[in-house]
Formats: C-alpha cells, sequence, structure tokens
C-alpha cells in the first residue's frame, strides 16, 4: 500500500509540473482531488478496513491529499508569476518614444461667428442679453407692432406648440421686448440665438441664427446706426466695407432699410449684396414696453449668422453648417 501511495504521489507531482497553464493545472486538480478524482477515491477504501489499519490508512490518504494540494498551489503560484512576467514584457511602455497626443477639437463655424459678432459689439459698447426660444404672441408679434392678420406673420410661419398658445420664436427681437420691460434706457444690447422658422433650402434651414441689436437712449438717430453698422461689418470683414442702406419695410421700425455691401466677384466685377435690415424703433414699440417716445429715439438691427459665416468663410450652402460632417467641420479648427 505506501508504494501504491508513494508512486501515486510522484506521478501527480510530475504531472503538475508540467502543467503549462492555470486551465491544465486545474484540470490536473480535477483529476486527482475532484468529488469523483483518483485520491479522493481511495477514501471508499475505508469503508472495508477496521480499527487500527483503518485510523493508519486515513491518516495516509490525506497525508498524500495535502501534499498533492500543496504541489498544485506551488505551481499555481509559479504559473502566476510567470504570466504576470509575460504581461509585464508585453506591455512595457518605452518611456523614449514621442507621445502619440489626443487630437484636439474645434469649436463649430457657426459658435465662432456668433462670438465674432458678440465681441465686436463688445467693443462698440453693447451687452451681450439672451432670452427663451419658446415665445408667446405678445412678445413674438404684437408688442412688434404685428398684430393678428398683418401680413409680416405669414412672412415669419413658425411651429406653434400647446395648441397655439406657445410658439418657437421666429427672431431674436423678443429679448428686446423684454429687456426693455425690465430696464430702463439707455438700453445698448445684442440678442443671439437659435430662431425657427418653415424654410428648408440651400439658404434657408427651419432652425437658424440670428444676432439682433438695439440702442435706446436720450437723441438716438439713424447716424448712430449707420456708423455702428459700417464700423462692425469694416471689423468683421477686416477690410473697409462700402456699404448702401436701401429703404425697406418692417413693421417694428421706421424708417427701416436694408442694408447691401459691395462685394466682389470671382470675375472681377462687383455687386451690392443684402446682409441684414435695420431702422429706427417704431413708436409703437415703446408704447407696447412703456417707454416713452417723445423722450426716447432708438435703432434695432438684425442679421442671420449663418449668411454671415457663409460671406466669411465662402461657403456656398448653408445645409453644410448641419450635416455634421467632419470633413467639413475640422476645416475651422
Amino acid at each position: 500500500m505506501t508504494q501504491e501511495f508513494d508512486a501515486l504521489l510522484d506521478q501527480a507531482r510530475r504531472d503538475v509540473t508540467a502543467a503549462a497553464d492555470a486551465r491544465a493545472l486545474d484540470a490536473l486538480r480535477v483529476e486527482l482531488l475532484g468529488k469523483k478524482g483518483r485520491i479522493t477515491e481511495l477514501l471508499k477504501r475505508l469503508g472495508t478496513l477496521q480499527g487500527e489499519e483503518r485510523k493508519a490508512y486515513g491518516e495516509r490518504v490525506n497525508t498524500l491529499k495535502e501534499a498533492v494540494a500543496a504541489a498544485i498551489e506551488s505551481r499555481a503560484a509559479a504559473l502566476a508569476e510567470q504570466e504576470l512576467h509575460a504581461r509585464l514584457q508585453s506591455e512595457a511602455i518605452d518611456v523614449t518614444l514621442p507621445g502619440r497626443g489626443e487630437p484636439t477639437g474645434g469649436l463649430h463655424p457657426i459658435t465662432r461667428t456668433i462670438q465674432r459678432i458678440c465681441n465686436l459689439f463688445g467693443e462698440l459698447g453693447f451687452e451681450t442679453v439672451e432670452g427663451p426660444e419658446v415665445e408667446d404672441d405678445f412678445h413674438n408679434f404684437n408688442a412688434l407692432n404685428i398684430p393678428e392678420a398683418h401680413p409680416a406673420r405669414a412672412m415669419q410661419d413658425t411651429f406653434y406648440v400647446m395648441n397655439g398658445a406657445r410658439l418657437l420664436r421666429t427672431h431674436t427681437s423678443p429679448v428686446q421686448i423684454r429687456t426693455m420691460q425690465a430696464r430702463k434706457p439707455p438700453i445698448r444690447i445684442i440678442c443671439p440665438g437659435r430662431v425657427y422658422r418653415c424654410d428648408s433650402d440651400r439658404t434657408h434651414s427651419p432652425m437658424f441664427h440670428q444676432v439682433e441689436g438695439l440702442y435706446v437712449a436720450e437723441r438716438v438717430t439713424f447716424a448712430d446706426l449707420k456708423y455702428d453698422l459700417h464700423t462692425f461689418l469694416s471689423r468683421f470683414f477686416e477690410r473697409d466695407v462700402e456699404a448702401l442702406f436701401r429703404p425697406s419695410y418692417f413693421p417694428f421700425v421706421e424708417p427701416g432699410a436694408d442694408v447691401h455691401m459691395r462685394w466682389a466677384q470671382a470675375d472681377g466685377s462687383s455687386r451690392w449684396l443684402e446682409l441684414l435690415g435695420c431702422g429706427m424703433v417704431h413708436p409703437k414699440v415703446f408704447e407696447a414696453v412703456g417707454i416713452d417716445p417723445e423722450r426716447y429715439t432708438g435703432y434695432a438691427f438684425g442679421m442671420g449668422v449663418e449668411r454671415m459665416a457663409m460671406l466669411r468663410y465662402g461657403v456656398d450652402d448653408l445645409r453644410l453648417f448641419f450635416n455634421n460632417d467632419l470633413r467639413f467641420l475640422e476645416q475651422f479648427k
């Protein structure tokens, strides 16, 4: 019996030493020490033995079991150390290699244009003010001298919510209304933000961005408006622009004008290009917000950010700004 146990132990140790990895070692453990393992099967002989012989046999089996378990544990530790060493070798970092770096992002061209416009008007003393995109009829239309059934409403068809009780603003002019309701003149603000209209083609989008401006104080004149806009346009396009103010109708200003700029063509010629609308604030707008039109005057203007961006960056299709094509957007990083 002693020879049988010694032979089994020697064979077990050789097999454990030969185990190439943790999976093979675990399979060997089950073969030797599992519920149906070779060493476990030896314990079944206890039922055929009596007295001191039974006791001695049990002690021998337990000694064999402990020796095999110790050999397996030792081999498992050695395999774990080998695996760690191999992993450290394969994952070693060569500190002499140049850094990979992280790709840098960039601002969207529309965001860049809004920031540029706000910064330039900030240099002229304008404060940037924002307001809600979901508006009511009063702030979006009535306070701006656009009552129900006015033709200007059809030109600014928009998206209505809450059964028509609210709408997505068609311009950022409601921010001007809210500011004049909350403050007393002098007021000098610009209002950037998203606006919404039912338009969609290569030069129009259902959602686009505007920046509108307002200056209200005593003795504000059209000359102030022309000076500020000409100064802004020259700085925005980084050259002394030739601007033309053509009479135009807007319900909330009187008189009103479209601002055109002489634009050079690829063939060397030039043409007048419309940029924005402006005018002196209509007295009815002042009355709607509680400002005395006999004491105060003011001017207002508004421009589409996408149009300014298209001109500055030479983009001929507005939809490119919103297609999320990285090949296009990465040019502005």
